[in-house]
């Protein structure tokens, strides 16, 4: 009897515990949990278990682990904060399926993502034909973002936390040293210097990085 008691009161404990650790950890919808996430996630749930399961074992024990957890996620997110080259490693890149009506096989090969997927998620969007898709993007988190041709204009960035995107520069067919001497226009030398650029009713948009306070 007394057992129960203390894993009702570690359940009621641990819950609002759990609780606060993915409030701190920040607002994301389950489809879009990062691989990073869904670890973090799995070892909590499995600390969680190993607590309730053993009424003997000291409860700082088991929160501790937690904590460890949650202060790896708040700095791993503030170095990705400021790395898109980490970003990418731990959280990948969106990937090009379809590009104006064409299914990139070789894309698709690479992320052994089949035509059976492809087929159902672009009905779960009510796209019936490939041919009306501008561009379909495979997003980090397996859902499918779909633009139709002469409906939704997607803008591809250029340049993002101040790295060229060069597969995106290569999609609308220009080059490196174009985008230099647009942004020369602009009186812009160092790259590192911009947060997001891109190129949009054949004007460049860039917007600088703010001031560090």
């Amino acid at each position: 009897m007394n057992d129960l008691i203390i894993i009702a009161y570690r359940t009621f404990l641990l819950y609002f515990v759990i609780l606060i650790i993915f409030r701190l950890m920040g607002k994301r919808e389950i489809g879009e949990l990062s691989l990073m996430d869904l670890v973090i996630f799995i070892l909590i749930a499995e600390v969680a278990a190993f607590a309730l399961s053993e009424p003997k074992r000291n409860l700082f024990e088991s929160i501790l682990p937690m904590i460890i957890l949650l202060i790896i996620q708040i700095v791993i997110s503030i170095i990705t904060l400021k790395n898109k080259k980490i970003r990418d490693l731990i959280d990948g890149d969106p990937i090009t399926i379809i590009r104006n009506g064409v299914i990139m096989e070789k894309e698709m090969r690479k992320q052994r993502y089949n035509l059976d997927d492809l087929f159902q998620q672009l009905r779960e969007q009510q796209v019936g034909s490939i041919q009306q898709v501008a561009y379909a993007f495979l997003e980090p988190s397996g859902n499918l973002s779909v633009f139709i041709k002469n409906e939704h204009f997607y803008v591809l960035p250029l340049i993002v936390d101040g790295e060229i995107q060069n597969r995106h520069l290569h999609l609308i067919q220009k080059t490196e040293e174009w985008l230099l001497e647009k942004l020369l226009q602009q009186d812009i030398n160092d790259i590192t210097e911009v947060f997001y650029c891109c190129f949009e009713k054949n004007e460049l948009y860039v917007q600088k990085k703010e001031a560090a306070s």
